[in-house]
């Protein structure tokens, strides 16, 4: 078994592949700052595993960070701000985390000689994409601060295999979707205001595409590059399961029996991209696939937030 140092580990992928770790057998030192989307009832669940270190602590804070970071075999860093909207209302923060504390947790763990360190990143550091699926080799074309805060920290951390031969990976997947998912991203937000009879906001008229892959198999694909995944390498990860927002809100809609009446079309967001996509080839040749469709999940998906109001009600509460 092994030693891991996840960061990001009380948001939503991050708790989701800290539990994933824990069930087999390995030790994880979770690394979070606990900021609004970091949830401390998602960390009181995973403390019940023994092998299970939570470290209060910020990335960007050398220290901190070089105090419990030597004797780990792995980092995965998840630890990110990553809401669009709150990017454009303040862009700085993102800066700050992404960039900063990804230049910091970086350092510390090449000098702590930390033998693999993934780097979570997305797919939206390629822009909107009219048609077709970006490769790995495809230009960087961020639109709002947060992807281009992230564009920014992948670029940072492939610079540390260039210049100093540190084994770092990047992954960029397409959006995720399941349990423990802060309520402000689309899913969660639809799913809980539905249930309270509250109507769901589109964006403008709700043709925008996302690719959806669930966080389990977002998970297990984290888990194909530790072990599988080449250093210096960027690997896509994606469903293939692309729909517009208003089809998802359709599908959500039907999943929980609800009208749509409760539909509400609101203003665009600003620079709003129209279409995600990702060639996922790379990590398919690794052995990798998507083990559920979409509809599938979202049934699950909406049975937990269904059974959940303890711990998304007190967020939306707080929010």
């Amino acid at each position: 078994m092994a030693r891991y140092f996840v960061t990001g580990g009380a948001g939503f992928i991050g708790s989701n592949y800290t539990r994933r770790l824990l069930d087999q057998g390995h030790e994880v030192t979770n690394f979070d700052a606990l900021t609004y989307a970091g949830v401390p009832a998602t960390v009181t669940e995973l403390n019940e595993y023994p092998d299970h270190t939570f470290v209060h602590g910020d990335i960007g804070d050398a220290a901190a960070v070089s105090e419990v970071i030597v004797g780990h075999d792995v980092v995965v860093h998840f630890a990110a701000e990553s809401h669009v909207d709150r990017s454009i209302e303040g862009p700085t923060g993102f800066v700050r985390t992404n960039v900063l504390g990804t230049a910091v947790l970086l350092d510390q763990a090449m000098k702590a000689d930390v033998p693999k360190f993934v780097h979570v990143s997305t797919d939206e550091v390629y822009g909107s994409i009219p048609h077709g699926a970006p490769s790995e080799a495809a230009p960087l074309n961020p639109s709002s601060p947060y992807s281009s805060s992230k564009a920014g920290s992948d670029l940072l951390v492939l610079s540390y295999w260039a210049t100093h031969g540190y084994p770092v990976v990047v992954t960029r997947c397409t959006n995720n979707y399941g349990p423990y998912q802060f309520p402000e991203k689309v899913i969660p937000l639809f799913v809980t205001n539905l249930l309270e009879d509250v109507p769901v906001p589109v964006y403008g008229d709700g043709s925008a595409q996302r690719d959806w892959l669930h966080v389990d198999d977002h998970c297990r694909a984290i888990e194909y590059i530790v072990d599988s995944g080449a250093p210096g390498e960027i690997y896509n990860i994606g469903a293939d399961a692309q729909l517009s927002n208003m089809e998802l809100t359709n599908r959500i809609i039907a999943a929980m029996d609800k009208s749509d009446d409760l539909i509400e079309f609101v203003e665009d967001r600003p620079g709003h991209d129209m279409r995600y996509a990702v060639d996922s080839s790379k990590i398919r040749a690794l052995g990798w696939a998507p083990m559920s469709t979409f509809d599938e999940r979202l049934e699950e998906t909406v049975a937990w937030y269904a059974d959940r109001s303890d711990w998304w009600r007190p967020l939306k509460a707080g929010s």
